[in-house]
């Protein structure tokens, strides 16, 4: 008789939140399924987390340590022992460490390891300040803009949230897809249960399926949306449709905001952003008189040069009118205590200095010290401001992550040694010289100790997820750290991983095996915390409109419009060969970034990378829907096939991110073929984030012929 067992557990098929139920048959999952007592998703499952089962079992998936045995990207490995993996590794960055230095040594971080705290923790014991990550254009921006406004860590979490649980009467989605980002059946969920109660604006260059249930879709002009918000200031303030007890008593620096935002009236807007002033003042009205009003943000605003000053501005809209931290508003929620086992404080003040790229304020705040990734790549090419020798990618193909994937690969092939952490041979692991086989979310024993995107009746919730099958030789990415930090020499900090996690659960006052019993905790939610805390992380302890913190930085401390540095505007010369403004980066269902491209019912379903046309720039480009065609700028050339939609502008296409092609041959495995960032630009950043420029460039579409 078959033994059949059915375990709860937390889905990781993107950033995690969803609880599931898993059936495993004879010692071999056979089923996952949403969990319907779960209070997120409430048995809603996305396509991803189903599919977890075929990549577990993947014939092509690395289920051993791996060497290089040819030259890189000979596609010559050999199967090694873990002990011979980590010894290697070991032996190579202590002798590199003696020779040049800890920071000669770098690391490179995917969004699925969810193993940051392990990562800094390595890194601060061996001494270098160099770990990067894709934090400079997705989630910190908008991070760092709400710390120097008002709240954030490590008192409250990160930004304000929008709190769907408590139906807000305006729900604005700004550059966001929140029925697919994250995970979309929890994202439906959320979402349909706040449109019946809500005005719904949204702000996009494509019409979305949240643009479909809207009152009002303001079309915008990719790269101008800090004009927009300072534009609905404008009107807020001036007609006084802001909340005057909470400026009065609680903000600092209003009167600066309201001279500012004069430069910012509404033809001046509405000229910047393409959206009909008409359309500006009734956003803007509904927002303010429909208390509580709710802003879902999302990472299209972080792609740009102008990505911190541009979220600032809208979370100064929240400030404005009073929609900070009340129910239905944008809520800080306080984080579950958890203890910080990151050990910043091992990491020398001397070393620290030593972070290679520009010194951008805004990735130097604790606890997310981080390098901007692309600096990390320039220095292994160019030897500036030191050579990087060593070089450890968790989780991240960073061939496809990151703009220039040519430099990338440049960096790839000339650094001394590297080592990759992942469940294929990518496009970035056929060129490093180790290969680690990573574990699946079904084989590991872990918690969601990144911030909680998943809120539950207005709580804050931690989720957790355990092991409970084994395939191969994989290891969970903690253990890896655990055992290598051992061989580093650094025994007393790296116990076991359950004592690890343990001690991180030490203030909650329960330990890992307890919390595995549980599935999850949450903590209620306290509103209007200003009331009595003031607003922890600026200096007039106030909701700072004019930012004390950024003035000191030498930053401006009001927030500006800044034109995308290639458009119809500021290259007019340029536009006459590249004419249509080229976005990138919206989701789909079937993948996370470059993720699951070799997943049967995922490829099956979303077989080819597209790229979004208006049927007018289709028709003068001579372009059919389901055409192969080539999207050029002046950095490269790839293609993609059409798909024509009336959604989008007819000066504007949108091409999907993270494509490569595990089916073709490798070392590339068709990364040059269809990968986006062949068309982005590498040289041009925002100038407190790093942001690297991803979206709002120019380009030309063409048939492939």
């Amino acid at each position: 008789m078959a033994s059949i067992k059915t375990y709860k557990s937390n889905c990781k098929g993107c950033h995690g939140g969803c609880g599931v139920l898993v059936h495993v048959e004879d010692g071999r999952v056979t089923r996952i399924q949403g969990d319907r007592d779960f209070p997120t998703n409430r048995g809603w499952l996305g396509v991803k987390g189903p599919a977890s089962i075929e990549l577990l079992y993947h014939p092509d998936r690395l289920l051993h340590p791996i060497k290089r045995m040819g030259k890189r990207g000979e596609g010559k490995w050999q199967r090694i022992s873990w002990d011979e993996a980590l010894d290697t590794i070991a032996s190579n960055l202590i002798s590199m460490k003696e020779k040049y230095g800890a920071e000669a040594l770098a690391f490179i971080k995917g969004t699925s390891s969810n193993n940051f705290p392990m990562l800094a923790r390595l890194a601060n014991l061996f001494g270098t300040p160099n770990l990067g990550s894709i934090g400079s254009f997705c989630f910190l921006p908008r991070s760092i803009a709400s710390y120097v406004s008002g709240g954030g860590f490590p008192k409250w979490h990160t930004y304000p949230f929008a709190d769907f649980a408590n139906h807000p009467q305006c729900l604005m989605v700004w550059g966001a897809q929140p029925e697919i980002t994250n995970d979309e059946a929890l994202c439906n969920v959320v979402v349909l249960r706040a449109l019946p109660y809500a005005k719904i604006i949204v702000i996009d260059p494509r019409y979305t399926r949240s643009a479909a249930h809207a009152d009002l879709w303001l079309r915008i002009r990719p790269g101008t949306d800090a004009a927009l918000a300072l534009g609905m200031l404008n009107i807020i303030i001036n007609e006084e449709l802001y909340d005057k007890d909470f400026v009065e008593h609680y903000t600092y620096g209003f009167e600066k905001l309201a001279e500012h935002v004069q430069k910012y009236d509404l033809d001046k807007v509405s000229q910047i952003t393409g959206i009909p002033s008409e359309k500006i003042r009734d956003a803007a009205i509904m927002y303010a008189q429909n208390r509580p009003s709710a802003i879902s943000m999302g990472t299209a605003l972080e792609h740009n040069i102008n990505s911190f000053q541009t979220t600032r501005a809208i979370i100064l809209l929240m400030g404005v009118t009073g929609n900070i931290d009340r129910p239905g508003g944008n809520v800080y929620y306080e984080p579950i205590p958890l203890k910080d086992i990151t050990l910043f404080e091992k990491l020398p003040p001397e070393q620290a200095r030593k972070r290679v790229g520009p010194q951008f304020k805004g990735l130097a705040l604790k606890p997310f010290v981080e390098v901007q990734t692309p600096s990390i790549l320039k220095a292994i090419v160019t030897g500036k401001p030191y050579p990087i020798r060593s070089l450890l990618i968790w989780g991240n193909n960073t061939m496809c992550s990151f703009p220039n994937p040519k430099m990338t690969k440049d960096a790839l092939l000339n650094v001394d040694f590297s080592v990759a952490v992942d469940f294929f041979l990518t496009p970035t692991a056929e060129l490093v010289d180790i290969v680690l086989p990573a574990a699946t979310w079904l084989e590991r024993d872990h918690m969601s100790v990144e911030p909680p995107f998943y809120l539950a009746d207005g709580n804050a919730i931690m989720t957790c997820r355990h092991k409970i099958v084994q395939v191969g030789e994989t290891w969970d990415d903690w253990k890896i750290i655990v055992e290598l930090g051992k061989r580093l020499g650094f025994g007393e900090y790296f116990p076991s991983q359950g004592k690890l996690l343990d001690e991180i659960l030490e203030p909650v006052g329960i330990t890992f095996h307890e919390l595995k019993k549980k599935g999850y905790i949450s903590q209620p939610t306290r509103y209007y915390k200003y009331k009595d805390d003031g607003f922890p992380s600026t200096p007039s302890k106030k909701f700072e409109l004019y930012s004390q913190i950024l003035e000191d930085w030498g930053y401006d401390p009001l927030p500006t419009h800044v034109e995308p540095h290639e458009s119809l505007v500021s290259t007019p010369a340029l536009a006459k060969e590249y004419p249509l403004i080229l976005i990138t980066g919206a989701k789909v269902p079937h993948y996370w970034h470059s993720q699951g491209r070799q997943i049967s019912s995922l490829r099956n379903a979303h077989p080819n990378p597209v790229v979004e046309i208006n049927p007018q720039t289709a028709s003068e480009c001579n372009i059919q829907e389901d055409d192969w065609v080539y999207i050029e700028s002046p950095r490269g050339r790839i293609k993609m096939k059409a798909r024509l939609t009336r959604g989008i502008d007819p000066a504007v296409v949108h091409a999907q991110h993270g494509w490569w092609f595990p089916e073709k041959k490798g070392p590339d495995h068709g990364v040059w073929d269809s990968n986006i960032n062949v068309l982005t630009d590498d040289q041009h950043f925002d100038p407190v984030m790093g942001s690297s420029t991803i979206n709002c460039l120019l380009c030309k579409v063409y048939r492939v012929e």
